[in-house]
This record gives structure tokens, sequence and C-alpha cells, in this order.
């Protein structure tokens, strides 16, 4: 299925498989249990590899910082062609054989000039953790803190032991881009202790922007089509659009502003890093999104942390944005921002030092 579609490109089955794949609970679940009686490989190999973990507030940069790990061929990750049956990669992907087609390469959703097509990696791991353990950070207005059992945490392990198992068995690292991992990062890194976790951050003002454009543009989508706010729902993505549900951390105070003004979503910006100031792991490291773009030695400590072996300079590059900026807004927000920021970009590199 086109990822880039809405509501009318999609026949009725279409629309039905991704309803029963993604959003009824029962058979989500069954899809798990049937996809681990396929699954042969030992799942406790995983554990120690080196995957990485991208995860940050939408808009930062994670999507083409993830693109670029995995063009470099050493990682696997879910792609659209593991759409809609997503927590059962090895049946889904035996069964899409018999009538397998490959989409079109087209413009994202965002409308940002990322091209999309059925073997782009995607952010939809969420699934799991939505259809395992929704009750437990997922509000109806927001989104929580999450600390995983260590019996949700072992099936997340058999279900990156799959996702693997998928593909290649000489690929054996796992690639997640997942926004809402930052609600979780202490127990991935508890989980997979080897992993490199990378939360991109961006200047607040140009990322503000950008969420508040995206915000807007979704609205309308999503007033025009059924199908892109389902979908959304369904995969956990509530960044923004009809369904926006902002996280909420211990002692926050929630946005005194309007979800369509620039000051909301600088406030959700200074929010969610100060959090991650306070409750990332130690050994996660911030990645300034402007150093990626302006500083190419970022990118190639990135990689040699990672431990990619042959070149690794494919992939998408890192463009900062030209767009013009709206000078009106809190000016103390932006001063608690910039302070943020500064911080922010003073630990990344000292961290990739």
């Amino acid at each position: 299925m086109n990822p880039a579609a809405v509501d009318s490109d999609y026949s009725f089955l279409e629309r039905l498989l991704h309803r029963l794949a993604l959003h009824y609970r029962p058979i989500a679940e069954m899809s798990v249990d049937l996809d681990q009686m396929t699954v042969r490989a030992d799942p406790a190999k995983v554990v120690s590899q080196r995957h990485v973990f991208v995860s940050g507030l939408a808009r930062a940069g994670t999507t083409v910082l993830m693109r670029r790990f995995h063009a470099t061929g050493q990682y696997r990750s879910l792609t659209y062609r593991d759409m809609p049956f997503v927590l059962a990669p090895n049946l889904w992907r035996r069964l899409s054989r018999i009538s397998r087609r490959d989409i079109e390469r087209a413009e994202r959703a965002h409308g940002d000039n990322l091209l999309v097509d059925a073997d782009s990696p995607e952010s939809l791991d969420e699934v799991f953790w939505r259809i395992f353990a929704g009750d437990e950070y997922l509000e109806i207005d927001r989104l929580k803190p999450h600390e995983p059992g260590a019996e949700l945490l072992e099936k997340y392990v058999r279900y990156v032991n799959a996702i693997l198992s998928a593909n290649d068995p000489r690929i054996d690292r796992y690639l997640a881009k997942n926004n809402n991992n930052i609600l979780r990062l202490a127990a991935i890194h508890r989980t997979f202790p080897n992993a490199l976790l990378l939360i991109p951050f961006r200047d607040p003002l140009q990322h503000a922007h950008s969420l508040l454009r995206q915000h807007l543009r979704f609205l309308e989508l999503q007033a025009q089509h059924e199908f892109v706010l389902s979908y959304m729902t369904w995969l956990g993505h509530h960044e923004f659009g009809r369904d926006h549900r902002p996280f909420q951390f211990e002692g926050a105070v929630p946005a005194p502003y309007p979800p369509a003004t620039l000051d909301y979503w600088l406030h959700l910006w200074c929010e969610t890093y100060a959090w991650l100031e306070r409750s990332k792991p130690e050994p996660a490291l911030f990645v300034c999104y402007e150093d990626l773009c302006m500083r190419a030695e970022t990118w190639r400590r990135l990689a040699e942390l990672a431990a990619i072996s042959g070149p690794h300079e494919a992939g998408e590059p890192f463009q900062l944005s030209n767009r013009p900026l709206d000078a009106n807004f809190d000016r103390g927000l932006g001063d608690r921002a910039a302070a943020i920021y500064v911080r922010l970009v003073a630990q990344a590199r000292t961290q990739l030092n």
C-alpha cells in the first residue's frame, strides 16, 4: 500500500486488513503468537547486539537519521512492506509473496520531500507497545512515561528477534525509529545494553515551526480523509493532527497555549528536552541536527560508534531548513528554549568526542 496514499486510494479489502491487523487486539495478539511459532532463531542472541534506536521529538531529523543508518545495509527495520501485519513479519512476508506488488516511490504525506516506497524503513513498532501495554502509557489526551514490566520486555526481545528472522540471516542488528520510545528509553537500555540510543534535537524555533506546520497540515488532511486519522492512531502516531496527544512528564505544566500557536510547540519542545536532560539513561546520546548538517565529523563519529563496517555515506544528505520564521512568540519561552538548546549542543559534542 502506498504510504503517501489517502483513504480513496485503498480498496475495501486493504482497509479491512489494516483494521483487522492494527485495530483489533485479539487478532493482533494472535498474529504475534502464530508468527513466533515460525521463528527458529534464539532470541537470547539478539540482546547483546549493537542495535540502533532513534527517538526524539517529531521533526527533529529522526527519519533522515534512521534512513542514513538503514542505507548502510547493516540493519533490519520494519518497512512499509511489513504493513499491515507488522506484528507478524515472518508470516506476512510468506503470505504477501503470493500477491506481492511494489508501490511507486512517492513523497510521504508530510510534504517534506522525503520519498518512500515499499522498502522504506518506518516507525512501525509502536504498534507492539500500543497493543500490549497501551493502557500503561497511552491516555485519551496525553502520553506519559512508560516503565514496561519484565515479561513485556521479554516479549519485545522475541518480537525484535522475529523482525530480524524475517530478513537476510546475515543481518543481525535492529534499527528502530520510534519517537514514543523517549518514554521508555531506560527500559530499552536495560533490555539491550549494547544498543546505541540516539536522541536527535533541532534548533527550537525551527523545530516548533515545523511541528506547527505539520499539525495544521494533518488537521486538514484528516478532516478530508478519515482513514488517515485511523491509520495514524493505529500506529500510535499522536505527534500532531486531530488525534494529537502530547507527552506529559512528571511535574510538567500542561501547555497554556492552544495547539494552533507557535508557543504551544515551543513549550512542548522545552518540556520534552528538559525532561530528557534529567531522565535519559547515561549512555544515550543527544544528536544535534544542525551539527549533522554542518559538521561532517558528527555523522562519521556516529557511524564509528555504531560499529558500521565499510562505506557509510549512502542515503539522503542532512539539510538545513531555509523556511522563514514567524517572530511572534513568547520571548521568555524562547529564552528558555535557547538555554536548553545551548546545553544540549555542548553535551552532544562532548559525548561524540
